[in-house]
């Protein structure tokens, strides 16, 4: 698993990891030699109420994918809808050249805003906003090179299609691109806990997109004109972060004019690590589609259909772990490695059952959603690549947790190995897949993949980050993937009854029972009975 907070390409939905500042370091520390004693629960309360802010945006973001591939699918060709999902995929490209800016300004203006230096807050934002300027700039020539290229890329792609999808990448890649330098002033708004602006600002991007792009359907626009009103949004979303951030938070300075080179030295390293895990990000999840396109076209728009389901449960996720970030960052300077090391115990067995309980309706409940989602021909052909994807995820993020304390506390180059070597073993299994098996390769090529991370993860990341996260390794298996994967137990027997078909069942009663069985496991093996006290007493701060 590898972490990074670019932002994603609509159809992959994969949420940029969000981060917060704390209220005030004493009221997240215990009572510690040479500490001020705890507070109220101030930690756990930030945490949880940015895990809402973050999970408001799940919901609308979420909204989003239903409908607009809902009605897409049932009003464009699937030639064209093919086309559409891979020039959002191309133009999308140039949003991993990110690199872990936005990763960056978070951390150090969270950390600096903690210890009360706005002064440090605003250098450090401002060499992020110097180097995404040059990322945006990258990005418009990346983009242009990718357009040139379409015929190349999708030679079994209807020649009629090239000339629009050639502008509809331009005009995407070149908003993004400029969305790229407008995330530097929503991460400034992240690291100072200010968790609702971005989020807000998010929320009317993914409605306005979905808005849109059906009224330009509606009227029978071409692809072309889908392209122009997507750029539009992001264009004018981009001036709103900018907007926002002069009104609330200009206090933190972002400008060229502000620019250390010693802060712009430390930005650079600090993503130059960053950016690996980004490379990495890329090679798994960013080229799938494309890959799919270029070997098997015609399965390109079911395919893509496939990871949305798939991108929903990692959203989920993301954004329930994603405030840690910064948490994590401030409580490495103030928390044992064996405190530390407890925290990422407990917090991965929370995203454990995350996981499950998300991932699992979705592989066994497939058939049925997709039938009633994209029609009965995009659920039939689409259903054994969300089986596949699901499962992959459910294995790979298993770490992430780890993924994201590691790199709040500094520590990623440790963990480059796994996020290396699992992006070059999916890369490359799913381009050989590919050509020997179709669409179902790339897939397979996930798995694959997603194996090899969690293996190096514990056999060699885990070894070079003991020192700030003392977790023992066999503790984290047991207590923080088996223990909550007991739940599974139900999803292995209905898997036994039915194989590779349990999608196409539509007898109710063995997944009526199979669900009862899921939620009764996860209730009562899942959760500690101090964690169920607190849940049931609505107090879910508690549980942290």
């Amino acid at each position: 698993m590898v972490c990074g907070n670019s932002p994603r390409p609509w159809p992959q939905l994969l949420a940029a990891f969000r981060v917060s500042a704390l209220d005030d370091p004493s009221t997240i520390v215990p009572d510690l030699p040479g500490k001020a004693p705890a507070k109220s629960p101030g930690f756990a309360a930030t945490v949880s109420r940015n895990i809402v802010a973050s999970l408001a945006r799940v919901f609308a973001v979420s909204l989003v994918a239903l409908v607009l591939p809902a009605y897409l699918t049932h009003h464009l060709p699937v030639t064209t809808y093919a086309a559409w999902v891979l020039i959002l995929q191309l133009g999308a490209y140039v949003s991993y050249l990110d690199l872990g800016i936005q990763t960056g300004v978070s951390k150090f203006v969270a950390e600096y805003d903690a210890r009360g230096d706005l002064a440090g807050a605003g250098r450090h934002a401002s060499a992020g906003l110097a180097l995404m300027l040059f990322a945006g700039t990258l990005g418009i020539a990346i983009t242009l090179a990718l357009a040139w290229q379409v015929p190349r890329l999708f030679r079994s792609m209807p020649a009629g299609l090239y000339h629009d999808v050639r502008i509809g990448v331009i005009l995407v890649g070149s908003s993004l691109s400029f969305g790229l330098i407008c995330a530097v002033y929503s991460a400034v708004f992240l690291g100072l806990q200010r968790y609702w602006i971005p989020m807000s600002i998010s929320i009317l991007n993914r409605a306005s997109f979905a808005a849109i792009v059906i009224v330009v359907v509606a009227f029978r626009g071409n692809l072309t004109a889908m392209g122009i009103a997507v750029a539009l949004v992001n264009v004018a979303t981009g001036f709103l972060q900018i907007l926002a951030w002069r009104n609330r938070a200009s206090h933190i300075r972002v400008s060229p004019r502000f620019v250390d080179v010693r802060v712009l030295k430390t930005m650079a390293r600090y993503c130059s690590l960053q950016s690996i895990w980004t490379g990495a990000m890329l090679c798994i999840t960013g080229f799938d589609v494309a890959i799919v396109g270029h070997y098997d076209y015609l399965q390109t728009a079911y395919y893509s259909i496939a990871t949305l389901p798939t991108s929903f449960v990692l959203l989920i996720l993301s954004s329930a772990v994603s405030p840690l970030m910064p948490a994590s960052s401030a409580l490495s300077t103030q928390r044992t490695a064996a405190q530390m090391g407890d925290f990422l115990v407990r917090i991965t067995r929370y995203s454990t059952l995350i996981l499950l309980l998300t991932g699992l309706p979705v592989i066994f409940c497939g058939f049925q959603l997709l039938r009633v989602w994209v029609g009965p021909e995009y659920a039939l052909h689409t259903v054994r690549y969300l089986q596949i994807l699901v499962f992959a995820n459910i294995v790979r993020n298993l770490c992430i947790p780890y993924a994201t304390m590691v790199s709040a506390t500094g520590r990623q180059g440790a963990a480059t190995a796994a996020a290396v070597s699992e992006a070059l073993v999916n890369l490359s299994s799913s381009i050989y897949l590919a050509s020997r098996f179709g669409a179902v390769g790339v897939a397979l090529g996930t798995v694959l993949g997603s194996f090899v991370s969690v293996a190096l993860h514990f056999a060699i990341s885990m070894r070079l980050t003991h020192e700030t996260l003392a977790a023992s390794r066999s503790r984290l298996l047991f207590e923080g993937m088996l223990q909550p994967a007991i739940i599974a137990v139900p999803s292995l027997a209905l898997f036994l009854f039915a194989g590779w078909h349990v999608p196409m069942l539509f007898n109710l009663l063995p997944l009526f029972l199979w669900g009862i069985a899921t939620l009764l496991l996860a209730w009562f093996a899942g959760l500690t009975a101090s964690e169920r006290n607190a849940l049931l007493r609505h107090n879910p701060v508690r549980a942290l």
